[in-house]
């Protein structure tokens, strides 16, 4: 691993001379990310590599213009570059920009990933063990046709300064640890082929090599492939309007999808019309819309230990806080950072977001979840007559309004009568995000209630792909309209 830049008085100095004090405010943001990816492919291990990426963004706000610039010369002189293009920028938008208002805060603090046993302390050789273990595990029948495990641990630590012409100054320093497991197995027999994944792909989160443990990855791989071998005699799911009860990590893409999506301030405002749509929720909702039952309540946290997008200050600065974006079911919030607050006139949050260096902040998603209710499991599997428990999401088709959705999931198991009956494959259930919260009627307690996490969720032009966390106990969903992929 590389040195930190962070940790460099002379770099910091470096930054502090070149931003510039005479201007409304000034921000350097330094990203230093280091990537490690281990890969074991039907008991062969794959090239082991790494990935180093390090750069600086330079933003100027000034006489009512905003300037960027990114670079990864970090000398004085280009450094310097970056400062001046960011300037040149300032005074052509200066006069042509939706809000104008320069921040007024110069936040100090810092931020760093709760880590029980560093990632160091697991040798490369017991890692790559590890996965060689648990591929083994996972190609246990010679109808499981392709199957793989891998790991990805991420370092990404991060350095913001700002200068003003007033004379104030601020320092923030964040360090993140990550680290994503993952297991697939494949099963086919005839025509019927099978996928199953360790929880797909969301099982990751802030820390050490305890991420491993805290989901279970070491005891995993045997179910995984056991489940995909389930499924190749297992029934079509049955179509026809039942109960759906979504396990936390179906609830996650729900969750990500049909509130996170359609609650972000600058789609609400148009600018992500041109890439990835619109929204249904419009400014007039806030306060007052029953965007789900009563039971339904979401809260924006940034503050929950080991969740994937965890932070204390967001990429303007601004401090993190949890929030109640519905509360009730009533919407109250929206996903907006102070720019966008700003432009709107409506309450937000910090989570103006980028995915690194070379990009600037946008409205993002980041710890997104919904609180637990007050129904063990099995009383809400008690409860149901007739449905389906859906597990994994593995496929996705939501319009560009993010309301009307269609979602397909790895496993499904049917419920007759309050009691689980059976597995079921190719399940999937459609709806409008407009109503389909309305249809809560069950929310399990803390007791399934679990952390996880979307790692790869893109936005914006240019792209930005960055990690977003949500936690959901498992939910009651009545009167949905479920189908089969036979249909």
């Amino acid at each position: 691993m590389t040195d930190l830049l962070i940790e460099s008085q002379t770099f910091e100095d470096r930054l502090r001379t070149v931003l510039p004090t005479d201007v409304d405010y000034a921000s350097a943001r330094l990203v230093d990310e280091r990537t490690e990816h281990l890969s074991v492919r039907r008991n062969q291990m794959e090239p082991v590599f790494s990935e180093f990426d390090t750069g600086v963004m330079i933003t100027i706000w000034d006489g009512g213009g905003l300037g960027y610039s990114a670079t990864t010369d970090l000398s004085e002189a280009g450094l310097t570059t970056a400062v001046e293009r960011a300037r040149y920028w300032a005074g052509i938008t200066s006069g042509a920009m939706v809000t104008t208002a320069a921040p007024t805060n110069h936040p100090v603090g810092t931020y760093v990933s709760p880590v029980e046993v560093t990632w160091d302390t697991l040798p490369l050789n017991d890692r790559i063990e590890l996965l060689q273990q648990q591929s083994r595990l996972l190609g246990i029948d010679d109808r499981i046709v392709n199957w793989g495990a891998s790991l990805v641990r991420r370092d990404v630590d991060q350095l913001i300064v700002t200068s003003s012409k007033d004379g104030d100054s601020g320092r923030i320093e964040q360090r993140f640890r990550f680290v994503y497991p993952s297991l697939r197995a494949t099963a086919n027999e005839g025509i019927n082929t099978q996928t199953r994944t360790f929880g797909g792909h969301a099982y990751c989160g802030q820390g050490g090599a305890e991420v491993l443990g805290r989901f279970g990855f070491g005891d995993a791989a045997s179910r995984v492939a056991n489940e995909a071998l389930e499924l190749l005699t297992a029934p079509n799911c049955p179509t026809g309007v039942m109960d759906a009860l979504l396990a936390p990590d179906q609830m996650i893409l729900q969750i990500h999808e049909s509130i996170g999506h359609p609650l972000e301030l600058d789609r609400i405002l148009g600018d992500e019309r041109n890439y990835a749509g619109t929204s249904f929720v419009t400014p007039e909702m806030f306060g007052s819309y029953q965007y789900g039952s009563d039971l339904l309540d979401v809260t924006f946290d940034p503050t929950v230990p080991g969740q994937l997008a965890s932070y204390a200050f967001d990429d303007d600065g601004t401090p993190a806080e949890r929030q109640h974006l519905i509360q009730d079911g009533i919407l109250v919030r929206g996903l907006g950072g102070a720019a966008s607050q700003a432009r709107s006139g409506l309450p937000g949050v910090a989570n103006s977001r980028a995915d690194n260096w070379n990009r600037p902040p946008i409205d993002r998603m980041a710890n997104l979840n919904v609180e637990p209710g007050d129904s063990t499991v099995d009383e809400l599997i008690a409860s149901i007559e007739r449905g389906v428990y859906l597990h994994t999401n593995n496929s996705w088709s939501i319009d560009d309004s993010r309301n009307k959705f269609q979602f397909g999931c790895e496993y499904g198991q049917r419920i007759e009568d309050g009691e689980i009956v059976g597995a079921v494959r190719n399940p999937g259930y459609r709806g409008i995000s407009s109503t389909f919260w309305r249809s809560l009627s069950g929310v399990a307690d803390r007791d399934s209630f679990t952390v996880m996490g979307t790692p790869n969720c893109g936005k914006g032009e240019l792209n930005q792909m960055i990690g977003t966390g949500h936690a959901s106990p498992a939910c009651l969903f009545s009167n949905i309209e479920v189908f089969g992929g036979e249909e």
